[in-house]
C-alpha cells in the first residue's frame, strides 16, 4: 500500500468515526428532548385527569343540590294538591319552607306563587309580581310536571345570583294553580368550591347551559352573571361533548389554563374545572432545565471522548481497545432502565432478565435466569397470560399487553403491566417472548380509592346518595322480576340543626357518625344497604321486606338511637338525640304504575308525618299504589 492510499483510508476511518460520534450526540439530544416533551406532556395529562376528577365531583355535588331542592319541591307540590291552597294550608307550608331553609345551607330561598304570579310565601315583604318570569311563563303554558331549572337570576330579596327549580302545581279541576319555587344561590356554591385546593391560580367555574355563570371560585362576585357564551367552549361543535378536556387562553383573567369540562346529563349545567398551565409547568419546566443540562454535559463528555477515539483511531493497535470501551459503555446505558426486561424460550424458561429485576420483583438476575416465566403470577390470573403466551408461542398473536398480580420476594404481592413481543428466526419460526414489565401497585391503588370514594360518604362511612340511588333502580328491577316486596326507611335526626348551634359542627359530625353506627348495625343481610341520604338524613334499602318487617327494624333502629344516650338540650321532649322515621314498602310487580320516585315521596312523606306527630317516632305509610293518584294531582 502507498503514501496517498494509506492516507485515504485513514481518512474515511477517521470521518466514519467523526460521524459516528456526532450521530450519537444528536440521538442523545434528541431522545432527551423527546423525553422530556413527553414527562410535560405527562404533566398535563395528569393535570387533566385530576381536573376531571374534579369536574366530575362537583357536578354531581351540582346535581345531587338541585336533586335536593327538588324533593323538597316535591313534597311542597304534593301538600299543594292535596289540602290545596287555602291560607291555613299556606300558613303550615310558610312554616315548614322556612324551617327547611334553615335546616339545609345550601338552600338561599323557598316559595310559593299563585297562578297569577303572586307571592303566598317569601322570605320577604316583595310587591312584585312573577308573571313575566321565564319559569312562570313555562310552568303556566306547558302541562310537563317535571322540574324546570331556570338560568341564573339576581334574587329580588338580597340581590344575590341565585339558580331557581320549580314545578307546577295544579288546582283540583287539573288545572294551572300556581309555581313551588326553590333557589340556590351563587355565594354557597363558590364557598364550597373554596374546599378543592387543586392549584394557587385554578379556578372552578358553574355555568348554566348556554353559557351564563353561576359561580366561580375564585373572584364570584367580580364574574358571576357574565356570559361566556362567545367562547370556543360553547360554539366550537368539537367541544359539544358530554365532558372532555381542552386547553385556551382565559378570557376571564387572560391566563393560558389546562381545564376539563363536565356537562350535566340532567340539568343545564356546565362545570369547568381549570388550572394555570404556567403555574403547573414549572416545577416540570425548573427540572426539564436541570436534566437538560446534565444531557448537554453528558454531549459534552461523549463528544470529548470522541475526538480523543478519533485520534486513537490514527493507531490500529488501540482501535480494538477504543471500541470494546465504547460498547461497554452503551451496554450500560441500555441496561439502565426501569423496567425489567425479560426473554422467554419456548420452555416458558427465562434466558435472559434485565438487572431492574431486583427493584421490580426483588429478585436478582441470576436467580432467576431458568426458572419458570409464570411461577410468580397469581393463580386468579396465570390462566389469562398463560392462554396469551400460548398464542404467542404459535403465532397466532405478535404482541400483546396485560396486567397481571405478581408474588414480591419482599413485598408480598405487587402489580405488573408486560408488553411482550415475539421474536422469530430468520426463517419466520417464532424462537421465543420479550418481555418488558413495570410496577403499576401504585396505580392500581389509586384507582382502588378513587372506586371507594365514587360511592362511600366520607363522614359516616356509609353508601353515599349516589350509590343509593343507583342500588334503588338495581333492587326495584330486582324486586320486578322477583314479584318480591321492597323496603324504605328514610331517617331523620331530631333537631339536628339546634344541636350543631349547641354544641358545635365537630359534636355535630361525631352524633351523625354515631347514628350511622345504629343504623349500619341493622345491615344483617347481604342485599341491605344504609346510605347517608343528604344532612343528617338517612335511608335503608330492604330488599324482600314488607311493611312489617320494615317496620320492626325501623323501630330498632329508632330505640336504638334514643338508647344511645347522645345528651341534646334542645330535644325537651326526650333530653337526648332522637330521630323519626318514615317508612314505606311494596310490591312493584303489583304496581306497575309506580317507580323507585313514588318509593322514596311515600317514604319521605311517612317521614314528614312522623316530624308533624311529634317526633322521635316510626310512621309506616299506605301502600305505594294508593299514594299515587294524590302525588300525580288526580
Amino acid at each position: 500500500m502507498n503514501v496517498a492510499s494509506y492516507r485515504a483510508g485513514w481518512s474515511r476511518l477517521s470521518l466514519r468515526a467523526a460521524a459516528f460520534v456526532v450521530l450519537t450526540c444528536v440521538a442523545i439530544l434528541g431522545v432527551s428532548g423527546w423525553r422530556e416533551w413527553a414527562a410535560r406532556d405527562a404533566v398535563l395529562k395528569g393535570a387533566e385527569t385530576e381536573m376531571a376528577n374534579v369536574a366530575r365531583s362537583l357536578t354531581q355535588h351540582a346535581e345531587d343540590s338541585l336533586d335536593l331542592l327538588d324533593s323538597g319541591v316535591v313534597g311542597v307540590v304534593s301538600r299543594l294538591e292535596m289540602d290545596g291552597a287555602d291560607p291555613v294550608t299556606i300558613a303550615k307550608l310558610r312554616n315548614l319552607l322556612e324551617a327547611r331553609k334553615k335546616a339545609m345551607e345550601r338552600v338561599h330561598s323557598l316559595a310559593i306563587i299563585d297562578d297569577q304570579g303572586n307571592w303566598l310565601t317569601s322570605p320577604g315583604t316583595i310587591a312584585s309580581t312573577l308573571s313575566d318570569d321565564t319559569f312562570f311563563r313555562h310552568h303556566r303554558l306547558s302541562l310537563k310536571r317535571e322540574a324546570y331549572v331556570g338560568r341564573p337570576v339576581k334574587s329580588l330579596v338580597d340581590g344575590e345570583w341565585v339558580v331557581t327549580l320549580s314545578r307546577r302545581f295544579n288546582k283540583p279541576d287539573g288545572s294551572f294553580g300556581g309555581v313551588v319555587l326553590a333557589a340556590i344561590g351563587s355565594r354557597y356554591l363558590s364557598h364550597f368550591y373554596e374546599q378543592f385546593e387543586i392549584g394557587r391560580n385554578s379556578s372552578v367555574t358553574l355555568m348554566y347551559g348556554e353559557g351564563l355563570i353561576i359561580a366561580r371560585n375564585p373572584n364570584n362576585e367580580k364574574f358571576v352573571g357574565r356570559s361566556v357564551a362567545d367562547t370556543p367552549l360553547f360554539r366550537d361543535a368539537s367541544l359539544q361533548l358530554p365532558s372532555g378536556a381542552y386547553q385556551f387562553k382565559s378570557p376571564l383573567d387572560g391566563a393560558e389554563r389546562v381545564s376539563f369540562f363536565k356537562r350535566s346529563g340532567r340539568y343545564p349545567l356546565v362545570l369547568l374545572a381549570t388550572v394555570d398551565k404556567d403555574e403547573l409547568l414549572s416545577p416540570w419546566r425548573a427540572a426539564a432545565i436541570s436534566r437538560m443540562l446534565y444531557v448537554v454535559a453528558l454531549v459534552m463528555l461523549i463528544a470529548i471522548i470522541g475526538a480523543v477515539l478519533v485520534r486513537q483511531l490514527q493507531r490500529g493497535h488501540r482501535m480494538a481497545a477504543a471500541l470494546v470501551e465504547k460498547e461497554a459503555h452503551f451496554r450500560l446505558l441500555a441496561e439502565g432502565s426501569s423496567d425489567m426486561v425479560t426473554r422467554i424460550g419456548l420452555d416458558e424458561r427465562l434466558r435472559y432478565v434485565s438487572p431492574s429485576c431486583n427493584r421490580v420483583v426483588g429478585w436478582r438476575a441470576n436467580q432467576l435466569i431458568g426458572t419458570d416465566a409464570l411461577a410468580g403470577i397469581h393463580p386468579e390470573d396465570r390462566p389469562q397470560v398463560q392462554a396469551i403466551v400460548d398464542a404467542m408461542k404459535r403465532g397466532d398473536r405478535d404482541e400483546a399487553r396485560l396486567t397481571y398480580r405478581n408474588v414480591h420476594r419482599e413485598k408480598s404481592e405487587v402489580w405488573l403491566e408486560s408488553t411482550m413481543r415475539v421474536t422469530r428466526k430468520d426463517n419466520g419460526n417464532v424462537d421465543g417472548v420479550v418481555a418488558i414489565t413495570r410496577d403499576i401497585t401504585a396505580q392500581k391503588q389509586l384507582e382502588t380509592r378513587l372506586e371507594t370514594l365514587a360511592i362511600e360518604d366520607s363522614l359516616t362511612g356509609l353508601a353515599n346518595r349516589r350509590r343509593f340511588d343507583e342500588r334503588l333502580k338495581e333492587e326495584w328491577a330486582r324486586a320486578y322480576r322477583d314479584r318480591s316486596s321492597l323496603g324504605l326507611l328514610m331517617i331523620d335526626v331530631d333537631h339536628f340543626k339546634s344541636y350543631n348551634d349547641e354544641y358545635g359542627h365537630p359534636a355535630g359530625d361525631a352524633c351523625l357518625r354515631v347514628v350511622a353506627k345504629v343504623i349500619a348495625a341493622e345491615m344483617q343481610r347481604v342485599g341491605d344497604l344504609a346510605a347517608r341520604y343528604g344532612g343528617e338524613e338517612f335511608a335503608m334499602l330492604l330488599p324482600n321486606t314488607d311493611a312489617a318487617g320494615c317496620a320492626r327494624i325501623g323501630e330498632r333502629i329508632r330505640k336504638a338511637i334514643r338508647e344511645a344516650g347522645l345528651v341534646h338540650s334542645s330535644n325537651r321532649a326526650a333530653g337526648c338525640v332522637t330521630a323519626s322515621l318514615g317508612g314505606a314498602a311494596c310490591r312493584p310487580a303489583l304496581e306497575r304504575t309506580a317507580g323507585v320516585g313514588t318509593l322514596v315521596e311515600a317514604a319521605d312523606q311517612a317521614l314528614y308525618a312522623a316530624k308533624e306527630g311529634g317526633r322521635d317516632r316510626l310512621m309506616m305509610s299506605v301502600q305505594v299504589a294508593n299514594l299515587l293518584p294524590k302525588a300525580v294531582g288526580e
